[in-house]
């Protein structure tokens, strides 16, 4: 939908948070344009396991990802958000009377009064384990997600990985699915106590075949189609499994994309806390760009929003943006000052268990005995 557009909200991602978001702000009575680099609403759910249940969704014991953008989407219809699906934010502008402008890949042109960054991550990609000749049979026997649980019915799979993924494909798949075969490098899975103990259930009435401690180590197969995985134990010793597909949960590599290319203050490749000033690095004389009335929401471990499901886990959180004086007495701190070298606390001052002290008391026997270790240090909390 390439043109200009005028609205109260532009939300960029249409991932469950963000049709959330839409939700939200529609009940304030705002209106909103939703911007998405996928052809569909969805996010990850969409692209990556629209059939994978989710588990950790209020008031949902087991829900499909699918499931669950249709019911987000169904719950912000009656504020009719305009979709722009299909298309990426390539630039995000000032503009006249405190708004912004983002701007698309296709040419289209977005006028709000405020930015909502419901991007997760940003782009995705999945890990490729280190295999000769592995894009050949990528698309065709080789998958990194499952769109459909239907499509390998009765079919012999290796599944690859031992997070959550992993299991709950496996523990899904071995309902439709011939024999399957889970490879892992340990024995200890990394995913959900709950599904360790289904999976091993499984295992133990032969439904599913642990193989364990194991590494993949080569394909066999012919013009793209799969015949047998051969996998390495820690000792070198070899296996081969016969296999129609092989599945491969290595997790995934996080990219932010042109979002790192518009001058917000980043952590890690994180978006940091950000308030509506610009203030600079006294240490090194940077300048770090600070909109006002741009938010961002999501997953991870910088941010206050919420995800969808067990599948977000480990994903970079974008930090919502908070107005200075909402700021916590630390980051104002931080702001003022900034931060204090690792391991190292403010000179002359010293943190016991009762108080703080200078060292001026402690070396007067201002501290109490019970306050001070054996040595004369004062102890840590």
């Amino acid at each position: 939908m390439a043109g200009q557009h005028s609205t109260d909200i532009a939300i960029i991602g249409a991932g469950p948070v963000g049709l959330f978001a839409v939700f939200e702000a529609g009940m304030l009575g705002l209106r909103c344009h939703v911007i998405d680099a996928l052809d569909a609403l969805g996010g990850q759910c969409a692209a990556l396991y629209p059939e994978k249940p989710i588990y950790d969704i209020p008031a949902y014991p087991e829900i499909g990802a699918q499931s669950l953008v249709e019911r987000l989407a169904e719950q912000a219809a009656p504020f009719a958000p305009v979709y722009h699906l299909g298309e990426q934010v390539v630039a995000l502008e000032e503009a006249a009377g405190k708004r912004w402008c983002a701007r698309t890949s296709a040419g289209t042109a977005i006028d709000a009064k405020a930015v909502v960054i419901a991007a997760g991550g940003g782009s995705f990609a999945p890990n490729r384990p280190p295999l000769h000749g592995l894009s050949a049979y990528e698309g065709k026997s080789v998958f990194y997600a499952v769109t459909r649980r239907q499509d390998f019915a009765g079919k012999r799979l290796v599944i690859a990985g031992g997070g959550d993924s992993a299991l709950d494909w496996a523990l899904a798949l071995a309902e439709v699915a011939g024999p399957i075969a889970l490879v892992h490098r340990r024995e200890k899975f990394r995913g959900a106590p709950e599904s360790v103990a289904r999976l091993k259930a499984l295992a133990q009435r032969g439904r599913i075949e642990l193989v364990v401690p194991c590494q993949l180590a080569a394909l066999e197969g012919e013009d793209g189609r799969l015949s047998a995985v051969l996998v390495k134990t820690l000792k070198g010793e070899e296996r081969r499994l016969p296999a129609d597909a092989l599945l491969l949960f290595y997790g995934l590599a996080m990219k932010l994309g042109p979002l790192a290319r518009w001058g917000f203050a980043l952590e890690r490749d994180q978006i940091g806390s950000v308030f509506p000033t610009d203030h600079s690095d006294e240490r090194d004389g940077s300048h770090a760009r600070q909109p006002p009335a741009v938010h961002a929401r999501g997953p991870g471990p910088h941010g206050d929003g919420g995800g969808a499901g067990d599948h977000h886990r480990g994903a970079p959180r974008l930090a919502r943006c908070r107005p200075r004086h909402m700021a916590g007495r630390r980051e104002r701190r931080r702001l003022r000052e900034g931060p204090c070298p690792a391991g190292r606390r403010p000179a002359g001052l010293f943190r016991t268990r009762r108080r703080r002290i200078t060292k001026g008391e402690r070396d007067e026997g201002a501290v109490r005995d019970h306050d001070v270790e054996e040595g004369g240090r004062p102890r840590r909390l």
